[in-house]
């Protein structure tokens, strides 16, 4: 058991939400802390679920979405490891407005609702903390959606794939699509057709290569300047 609160307060230190939490603060917080694991295609909540805390995703990749009377699913985020989500639900105490799905194997940390509430009112401090790392969230949000308004179908992917190998700045990149191309082409607010489309047409360019869902950035200096 405290093998697992180690773990967890070293995942929660990372967490933009948690970033400004001092070590006692966090310790309080991973008390209400509990691993779990998740198989591919596993629902974690449903659309209108009540939530009882929130995730942070340690392995593994999940997908928050919506899905329409007719089927049509609409991917709002991917997490990856060393985020979180839910935390706005919780919040508001109000049913959750998507649904969290595994895209594959995935070992998660819930953090209960009632921890974090009694750090709140134990602590004002902690309220204001919370609420800076919540504003962050907030600020990332706005600039997704300012991306998808503004930016083109080409240039999202760019910056999608810029993104995926941010700690390199100059010549060669691989990367590797975390998930399919369907669920990419969602999350990018983009039909498959249209990103298949970008993707014949970077490749045209010989801007990058492609192989499945591996990538091959043949300059990033030129594919910066294209974004």
């Amino acid at each position: 058991m405290a093998t697992r609160r180690l773990d967890a307060q070293a995942a929660l230190a990372n967490l933009p939400l948690c970033a400004q939490l001092t070590a006692s603060q966090l310790t309080s917080v991973a008390r209400g802390t509990r691993v779990q694991r998740a198989v591919r295609g596993e629902m974690l909540f449903a659309k209108g679920d009540v939530p009882t805390g929130f995730y942070v995703l340690v392995l593994g990749q999940v997908k928050l979405a919506l899905s329409s009377q007719q089927g049509v699913e609409k991917v709002l985020q991917l997490v990856g490891p060393g985020h979180s989500f839910g935390e706005a639900a919780m919040f508001l105490e109000r049913p959750y407005p998507v649904y969290a799905q595994c895209l594959s194997d995935a070992v998660l940390l819930h953090v209960a609702q009632n921890a974090v509430f009694a750090a709140i009112d134990a602590n004002p401090d902690f309220a204001r903390r919370m609420l800076g790392g919540l504003s962050w969230r907030l600020h990332e949000l706005v600039s997704d959606v300012e991306a998808y308004s503004m930016r083109s179908a080409a240039q999202r992917l760019v910056g999608y794939l810029l993104n995926l190998c941010a700690t390199q700045t100059q010549g060669e990149a691989q990367v590797s699509l975390p998930t399919s191309k369907h669920v990419v082409a969602s999350r990018l607010n983009l039909t498959p057709e249209t990103l298949s489309r970008v993707l014949h047409m970077l490749a045209d360019d010989e801007l990058i290569s492609v192989k499945g869902r591996a990538v091959t950035i043949t300059d990033l200096e030129r594919l910066r300047s294209y974004a």
